[in-house]
């Protein structure tokens, strides 16, 4: 049952339909086929902005990435619609995971198309590929979509966790790219694939309390716990990692806790605690969030502006918080 306040809740009821239909299932745990969530679920299918991510997605692939944190890149935009609660039997859904299902490696990863210059390796063509800042968000959609059966699905999760180093994931990619990998040393884990990899893998029962997650989520807390010393792949965790933003594209606070969260032995750890703690100092005091920084491919969204609170932003703390209050002592 949801420890988010009366208050809070009917607030959020009242913002736009995918927060109503997400409010009512995370925070609420109304049954999908009750009338207020299938009301809230049309009215989502139906609105012109999900509407617009779908015909986006309709081209899967898409254009080639150029940059992992490129918050307009189709991508991050199949992990919105994940994040939303689309299903893969949703109208057009099911055409953008044909797609998908379509670019996967001899090996079974799934695949983005990448440009990668002869300057740092590659061939300056566009070509498909994986990389570990990519192709786990892929897992990750699928997974959240349904298709956590899919044998497709459960062949790439096993594919990442044979990536996994003793504590983490490394900058990896596919052979077709050479030798090119992120700004580190080869030995380093990369924040950013351990956070999208677990986040991935955690959405599979098989996998979600398997030693490899856990191992994953210890060398997160790890690089909060040894901020000032560590910054692997320039990945710091300093002001602007603690910074509110929405959607979860890159490497911050609410992404990382968002994984986390979803760890109940992780729950009690101090370090834990204390990123929850700076992330429960930023709210209005009625429970209500405000976005710090944003993505500018989202400004029409109201997560897409530094203003007001954003029901949307607000509901990710919430199930966050959901998540851990059973178990979790605050100050």
């Amino acid at each position: 049952m949801s420890v988010t306040s009366i208050e809070l809740t009917e607030w959020l009821l009242q913002g736009p339909p995918w927060v109503e239909y997400r409010t009512r299932i995370d925070l609420l745990g109304q049954a999908q086929d009750s009338p207020p969530v299938a009301r809230s679920r049309r009215a989502m299918l139906e609105h012109p902005q999900v509407k617009g991510l779908l015909s986006e997605l309709a081209d899967w692939p898409g254009r080639p990435i150029l940059r992992h944190n490129d918050a307009g890149h189709p991508l991050h935009k199949l992990v919105f619609i994940a994040d939303l609660g689309l299903r893969a039997d949703d109208p057009k859904v099911c055409t953008v995971i044909e797609r998908i299902m379509q670019c996967r490696s001899g090996e079974g990863d799934f695949q983005t198309l990448a440009n990668i210059s002869p300057r740092w390796g590659g061939t300056g063509n566009d070509q498909p590929g994986w990389m570990l800042c990519d192709s786990p968000s892929i897992l990750y959609s699928l997974a959240r979509l349904g298709l956590h059966d899919d044998p497709a699905v459960l062949a790439a999760a096993a594919r990442l966790a044979d990536l996994s180093q003793n504590a983490g994931w490394p900058c990896a990619v596919a052979p077709e790219f050479g030798k090119f990998r992120g700004p580190g040393r080869k030995t380093d884990l990369c924040p950013y694939a351990t956070l999208i990899t677990l986040k991935a893998l955690v959405q599979l029962p098989q996998w979600r309390e398997s030693q490899v997650c856990i191992n994953g989520a210890l060398a997160l807390l790890d690089l909060w716990e040894e901020r000032r010393q560590r910054r692997p792949f320039l990945f710091a965790m300093g002001t602007g990692f603690t910074r509110l933003k929405a959607p979860f594209i890159w490497y911050d606070i609410l992404h990382v806790l968002e994984a986390l969260s979803q760890l109940p032995v992780l729950h009690k750890d101090k370090r834990f605690i204390e990123m929850l703690e700076i992330v429960k100092g930023k709210s209005d005091g009625s429970g209500r969030f405000t976005p710090e920084s944003i993505w500018k491919a989202w400004s029409d969204w109201d997560f897409g502006q530094k203003r007001v609170p954003s029901y949307y932003l607000t509901l990710h703390v919430a199930r966050i918080f959901n998540r851990t209050q059973a178990t979790t002592q605050f100050s």
